[in-house]
């Protein structure tokens, strides 16, 4: 391993724990109304108020600490052209079997590198099947990355950080998986990288629908030229953009002002997170540990709770982004995974606008967070596609030669 590479605990101090549960004990919360707890208004009241109890007084960070250090951790430090060296943390599982080939799993916002924790043995060591070498960072300003203090790291800049953190583990030639935003950055890893990404999964389709469709677009859905799947998959697409993205613009517009919130309060971190894993999923039965660990790795992050929401405010007043990653790409052979809850559960007519798509599957339960929410289900596509037979298959061929 490249002596740039250092071996990573998690260690949160114990002041900042004290801190937490302190903030915690003093939390105030709205009055008490008929619509309090109804989820179309937001975050249940009660719910909320559940969860930060349970986080003050039983909840053991340590103990989940504990069960995280059993993975891989690293941390390396990643120069960015016209930035500061950032040090980035990732996990690095490899497998031990010969014909395994190197996959970035890049996560997205309110995601981390959580996601990647239950698909981590079936990937790297499946009973039978395509085995990866999993390489899953925290995104500057998430985790137990870095933060960035300059303006203007946008999606480019993390694209490029990720295929560095490739680079340095010696990965010349890799395959990528994104969902949310990490779809966003392995799509630009595609499209600047595509002698190092030989191939792309993406478990989130964002995109427009096929040019020649878009004026279409109404009379094809009432002519029932999508089927029923299709139509509930765009019902929730709608859903989506109508009831769901109010966060979107606030952080696309004004982080900061809502990052004052969520550095201050605990409770606001809990409630704006909540509610994301709450309504993004199809109907996972999430533990109350669950749900704790994963706002906690917000709460405890290096870059703190703020910095994260500023992904939104850079890729959404960039040049560069102007839906480029949500155009076709021609050079790199696509993979697709749908999920029927996820924001955008689109046809799969649209998703051949984005590339050379040489896998596709249709899941019939699955939301947002889908390697978490259905990993038995989210692995199985990956050997699928790059496995004998697999679309993909000639990439694992191209790169075990060369090892």
């Amino acid at each position: 391993m490249s002596p740039e590479i250092k071996p990573f605990k998690i260690a949160v101090p114990d002041s900042a724990i004290a801190a937490l549960k302190a903030r915690l004990a003093k939390a105030a919360y709205p009055d008490q109304v008929d619509f309090s707890d109804d989820w179309n208004y937001g975050a249940a009241r009660k719910d909320v108020k559940r969860l930060a109890k349970y986080w003050e007084d039983r909840f053991d960070w340590r103990k989940q600490e504990e069960k995280l250090n059993k993975l891989p951790h690293y941390m390396t430090g990643i120069s960015v052209d016209g930035f500061d060296e950032l040090a980035i943390h990732f996990i690095h599982q490899r497998s031990s079997q010969p014909n395994a080939i190197p996959l970035l799993f890049v996560h997205g916002w309110p995601g981390s590198f959580l996601e990647v924790t239950k698909i981590l043995p079936l990937l790297t060591e499946p009973r039978q099947g395509q085995a990866f070498h999993v390489v899953a960072p925290s995104l500057p300003n998430f985790g137990f990355s870095q933060q960035v203090r300059q303006r203007g790291f946008a999606v480019k800049q993390y694209a490029e950080c990720m295929h560095k953190v490739m680079l340095r583990l010696g990965y010349d030639t890799y395959v990528t998986q994104g969902g949310d935003w990490g779809f966003f950055i392995t799509r630009l890893i595609s499209l600047h990288y595509p002698k190092h990404c030989l191939a792309s999964h993406i478990n989130f389709p964002c995109v427009r629908p096929p040019p020649r469709k878009s004026l279409w677009f109404g009379i094809q859905y009432f002519l029932k030229q999508y089927s029923s799947v299709e139509k509930q998959g765009l019902a929730r697409t709608l859903w989506y953009f109508t009831e769901g993205s109010g966060y979107m613009i606030q952080q696309n517009t004004r982080p900061s002002t809502l990052g004052l919130c969520l550095a201050d309060s605990p409770v606001a971190l809990l409630g704006w997170i909540y509610e994301k894993l709450h309504d993004w999923t199809d109907s996972y039965a999430w533990t109350e540990d669950e749900i704790l660990t994963w706002v906690s790795v917000y709460q405890f992050s290096t870059a703190g709770p703020a910095a994260s929401l500023r992904i939104y405010f850079e890729a959404y007043h960039s040049l560069e982004m102007s839906f480029r990653g949500v155009r076709y790409i021609p050079s790199v052979p696509l993979g697709i995974s749908y999920f029927p809850k996820d924001l955008f559960a689109v046809p799969r007519s649209w998703g051949k606008c984005l590339g050379p798509v040489v896998y596709e599957a249709s899941h019939t339960h699955g939301g947002h967070f889908a390697a978490y929410e259905e990993p038995e289900l989210f692995a199985a596509d990956l050997q699928s596609m790059f496995g004998e037979g697999g679309g993909a298959h000639f990439v694992v061929e191209a790169m075990t030669e060369n090892l």
